[in-house]
């Protein structure tokens, strides 16, 4: 059973000199429920590499490894699952390479997106950019934020888990959750935090706060 409440999505280059390895061992001491490889600006072998340890770490915690956008990365690894964007395989893909156990997410900002991705056989969405981030290149400016109440459409829209993505900080969790989202899934509201651990219990609190 997969806790939803908090996702860490990781990315060396926004957590302030700290290795990706002790962010996601201060996150799991906080309550974090999935690890997300991201790390988009290394190469395939360095994130293989960092995947091992985040992997060791993540199946001793009894917590959640998936992998961004590279499935055969996470067959590597041995990882629970993949998470998958516009550009990458499609879900029914995915699927039949990594098998019927497998963990794979979609990523969508529209409820015709979210009821596609559902559709394919994707067992959880991360929806957004909820609000605006600086986390990705393409959606630092406010009119690509979807906003709670398309959160809400797409909980009306799909009976699959989804965690709100874009922005999300332990002061706006709550309200995404009371939109419909089963979880935050956040970059550097942990990464850049001065306590990651006490980051992540303050996200997971903020979530409970909204259910």
């Amino acid at each position: 059973m997969v806790d939803w409440d908090v996702y860490l999505v990781t990315q060396a280059s926004l957590s302030t000199g700290r290795t990706t390895d002790a962010i996601v061992a201060d996150a799991i001491d906080g309550g974090v429920g999935v690890v997300q490889l991201r790390e988009k600006d290394r190469t395939a072998r360095e994130r293989y590499e960092l995947g091992r340890e985040l992997r060791e770490l993540t199946r001793k915690a009894g917590v959640a490894f998936v992998v961004n956008d590279r499935v055969d990365i996470a067959q590597a690894l041995d990882a629970d699952g993949v998470h998958l964007g516009d550009d990458d395989l499609p879900v029914p893909v995915a699927r039949e390479l990594l098998g019927d156990d497998a963990l794979i997410g979609r990523s969508v900002s529209t409820v015709e997106d979210a009821r596609e991705a559902a559709a394919a056989g994707a067992d959880y969405l991360g929806v957004g950019a909820v609000f605006a981030t600086g986390s990705k290149d393409d959606i630092d400016d406010e009119e690509y934020a979807i906003g709670t109440e398309r959160v809400a459409a797409i909980a009306d829209a799909v009976d699959i888990p989804f965690v709100a993505i874009g922005g999300i900080t332990a002061d706006n969790a709550v309200e995404v959750v009371r939109a419909g989202a089963d979880g935050v899934a956040v970059i550097t509201a942990i990464t850049q935090a001065d306590d990651p651990e006490a980051a992540t219990d303050a996200l997971h609190s903020a979530v409970e706060q909204g259910r």
